[in-house]
Formats: C-alpha cells, structure tokens, sequence
C-alpha cells in the first residue's frame, strides 16, 4: 500500500501536453494581414464617423456650442455674492495661489479671520459674470490660474494682510483694490507704509496752522519793527534831552 502511494500518487509527473511558439517574435508595426474571412468581418463592423465640411469655420461651431449652453442658476447666485463683496469691501487683495497644503491654507485663513478679513476663492466664469461692465473688469486676466480674493471693510487692515502674507510664501501678493483704485503690488505695500487717515488729518491740521501763524508773524512784523525803533528814538531823545538839561544846570552853577 505504501509503495502504491509512493509511486501512484507523490511521484510528480511531467505535463502530457507542451505549447510552443515556433513563429518569431510579433512585429507590431507591421502586423501580418488577417486571414480573408477575418478581414471581411473586421471590414463590416469597423465604425464609420461623419467627417465635417471642409469650408466649415472653427469660430461659427464654436459660437454654436456657447449660444447652447445653459446659464447655471448657481453661478450666476455666487457671481452676484461675489459682486457684492467687490462693492461692500474698502481693501481687496488679489492672491496667486501655488501648491499648498490645506491645512496651510486654513492657518492662513484662521489668522486672516482673527482681524475680520475674509478670503474667497472663485472661478474664472464666475468672475467673468461677477465684473463684467464694471469698474472691476481689469482684474480678469489675474484669474486665468487659481486666485485667491481677500476682502476686509477696513482699509487699515492692510499691515494686518501683509503680516499673514510673510508667514505664507505659498500665497503671492498681485495687486489690490483700496478705496475703489486698482494698484499694483508695489503701490499696495506703498500703501501700507502710509499713516492711517486720523493723523495725517491731525498733521494737516498743524501745517495749516502753522503756517496761518507764520502769515500773521509776516505781517506784523514790520510794524512792530517799526513801533520797536520809534521807541528806541524816543528814549535816545528823552536822554539827550535830561543830558542837556544837567550840563545847563552846572554851567549856571559855575558861573
């Protein structure tokens, strides 16, 4: 029995059949013709596509498919939200985004949020519908890549931005809108190294005081010159005169 299970069954045996390849290797750029019966058949059922007019402009098809599309309710809310911060916002700051991680961003934000500063981020056609005819229309080419927007209703917010900015290089300052003007980067940190609208009022207010003094001093500075030197003559005269009295008096002694 052992010898049966020896020899019958753990004994490992060769395969009673071998597949071989005797052609060479396949030539995928020139393949070999199918046989003709295969070759019919693949004829039938190749797909056959319509190919357009030659004489067909490109710019008429592609007017076609955008007079098909259909406006998106949704965008055109969020483009009308959009709108609304651009209006309602004194300082705007226009931000390139680069890779960043989330949790980057969301610090970002957090800091940004502790000084009721606010950042959205919008899409190229919801921009395009948010500015169009208006005074905002020159930002779109900003918007061909990913843009961040800050939006604060403080203009003096603007140290508080930058200072947010420093500690994140993955956002890169483009330029700005403060008080209605567009500026470009430079003329936005000009901006921030401005005294805010209080004291420059207050230093106005002392130039022009300053210099209404000066004008009072100008004018009556002759006239107490000359009110100065009739002095001065009237007591060079009042000397002379109690000079000429005493040397009178002594002469009339003497004699």
């Amino acid at each position: 029995m052992s010898n049966f299970v020896i020899n019958g069954l753990l004994q490992s045996r060769n395969p009673l059949l071998t597949f071989r390849r005797f052609r060479g290797k396949i030539n995928i750029q020139r393949p070999r013709a199918p046989h003709y019966e295969r070759a019919r058949v693949l004829e039938i059922i190749k797909p056959y596509y319509k190919k357009p007019d030659f004489n067909a402009p490109c710019i008429e098809a592609e007017r076609t498919l955008q007079s098909k599309k259909v406006d998106n309710p949704y965008e055109t809310i969020i483009a009308r939200e959009a709108r609304n911060w651009f209006e309602h916002s004194k300082l705007v700051a226009l931000l390139h985004v680069n890779s960043i991680k989330q949790e980057d961003m969301f610090k970002a934000q957090v800091a940004l949020h502790r000084h009721n500063v606010s950042v959205k981020v919008y899409g190229k056609s919801i921009m395009r519908k948010a500015v169009a005819d208006t005074r905002f229309e020159a930002i779109l080419p900003l918007f061909e890549a990913k843009t961040a927007i800050v939006f604060s209703p403080e203009a003096a917010k603007i140290k508080q931005v930058l200072n947010v900015l420093k500690k994140t290089p993955q956002l890169v300052l483009m330029g700005g809108i403060v008080e209605g003007k567009l500026l470009n980067k430079n003329e936005f940190m000009a901006y921030a190294t401005m005294p805010d609208l209080t004291t420059v009022r207050a230093q106005f207010a002392a130039v022009l005081d300053s210099a209404g003094g000066k004008i009072v001093g100008d004018l009556q500075c002759h006239q107490s010159q000359l009110v100065n030197m009739l002095d001065a003559y009237a007591q060079n005269e009042s000397r002379t005169n109690e000079t000429g009295s005493v040397s009178v008096a002594d002469e009339k002694k003497d004699s």
